[in-house]
């Protein structure tokens, strides 16, 4: 008589049911897997944006310099800070998810009970977290030498956790498209630089002709940075409602391609 062997209790989940564990040690292995050379990963790139900073200041003439009626090291902190979160964010959920195809321990990801959309979202909140780790590493060394302020913590906290929800969601499927670490760097150097240093983080796009204006409002990076830029200054470019609902909409959009990716398994299991 054959036994009859009884399916795991995680095989079967009720509709809706969440792998809370699951998800958590995903996050965790995610942020530990950062922490462990937080030197390169949060410290440097610190360092390199408070570099920039510094440049700009002194190749400028920022101590005399007023940009929509702030100083200029008000006014460029915030980009700088946007600047390192989106880079970041990006860093981190692509070069996981490629290093595991490269290694070939992409098993190790597929193979736990963990839905698409948990794994999705477990990836996403490492790159948040790494994003907004160097946001502060950023921050808090220019506090003596800038004057900061924020009026609307709430509207900075929004655009920050979004903006680095948006490219990581942009890192995962940099990730799952790429197959070496060349095809990351393309992506990197000629999409991500590119579009965060063309969004107004070192100049107001009020500077440019009216053509290149309505240019740059089709760049998704020019919201996060002009958002962010008015929960410091007071002053935005742009309709700051206008900037939530672009970021919420590509956010959700991204979301959902990055959960067909995953639920289909388009090439994770090649």
């Amino acid at each position: 008589m054959h036994k009859i062997i009884e399916p795991p209790a995680y095989a079967v989940r009720p509709m809706g049911a969440v792998n809370w564990i699951g998800l958590w040690t995903l996050y965790c292995k995610e942020v530990k897997r950062f922490m462990k050379v937080i030197m390169q990963t949060v410290f440097a790139p610190a360092v390199t944006t408070i570099l920039f900073f510094t440049i700009f200041m002194l190749a400028l003439g920022g101590d005399h310099r007023v940009v929509n009626g702030q100083p200029f090291a008000e006014f460029l902190v915030p980009g700088l800070v946007m600047m390192a979160i989106v880079q970041n964010s990006f860093a981190n959920t692509s070069s996981s998810l490629l290093i595991a195809k490269v290694q070939g321990n992409i098993v190790d990801l597929l193979m736990p009970p963990l839905s698409p959309g948990e794994m999705v979202l477990a990836f996403v909140a490492g790159g948040i977290t790494r994003g907004v780790l160097v946001a502060f590493s950023v921050v808090v060394p220019l506090l003596p030498f800038v004057e900061l302020h924020m009026p609307h913590p709430f509207i900075a906290a929004y655009f920050a956790l979004s903006s680095a929800m948006l490219l990581s969601l942009i890192g995962l499927l940099g990730g799952v498209w790429a197959t070496k670490f060349d095809h990351m760097a393309s992506i990197t150097n000629f999409v991500i630089m590119p579009l965060s240093f063309l969004s107004g983080t070192f100049y107001s796009i009020e500077r440019l002709p009216a053509v290149w204006q309505v240019v740059s409002h089709f760049n998704p990076f020019f919201y996060a940075i002009d958002g962010l830029r008015y929960s410091f200054i007071g002053h935005a470019d742009s309709s700051i409602p206008l900037g939530m609902g672009v970021m919420l909409a590509l956010n959700i959009a991204l979301y959902t391609v990055c959960y067909w990716v995953f639920r289909r398994g388009y090439r994770l299991k090649d």
